[in-house]
């Protein structure tokens, strides 16, 4: 069994359901087993001008499954719930993000871990240290109170 943690954001269709079913739905897979689910945040969007905030939060797994086959549950829980991968960084009903596969560092075609913006996303890091703590370490980038002090601010409120 691998700890992973995946980060999950929607700012379509309402979005706390959206995040609701994803978190059910995650919990439901085969392979996975959830372990802890932070808060919810409400944060600014990063990417095209114009999108609604964002709800986020992230969650903590252990899988047997390769982070390729977690890619694809994680994938197909985002199709199921509408997903539609039209514009980069744009609105989305459900984005799911493996944030970090235990201690691997892994860079294929189709996947980087941990997530290579994850030091920039305040909306991330406030939740993992919710349900990690500030001394937890991501492999190749750090520890994530040094990455959150290091983030560039983005408005974001606990709710």
């Amino acid at each position: 069994m691998v700890e992973a943690f995946i980060g999950l954001g929607s700012n379509l269709e309402q979005p706390l359901q959206q995040i609701e079913q994803a978190i059910q739905s995650l919990g439901d897979s085969q392979g996975i087993t959830l372990k802890a689910v932070s808060s919810k945040y409400k944060s600014a969007p990063v990417g095209p001008e114009g999108q609604q905030d964002y709800i986020n939060a992230v969650a903590s797994i252990e899988t047997q499954l390769s982070a390729e086959q977690l890619l694809d549950a994680l994938q197909a829980i985002e199709n199921r719930q509408g997903r539609i991968r039209n514009e980069r960084w744009g609105s989305r009903t459900l984005d799911m993000d493996i944030l970090s596969y235990g201690n691997e560092i892994i860079e294929t075609e189709r996947l980087t871990v941990p997530h290579r913006e994850l030091p920039n996303r305040n909306f991330v890091l406030l939740p993992l240290i919710e349900i990690t703590s500030e001394e937890f370490y991501i492999p190749g980038q750090g520890a994530l109170l040094d990455l959150l002090l290091r983030c560039p601010d983005n408005a974001i409120e606990k709710l």
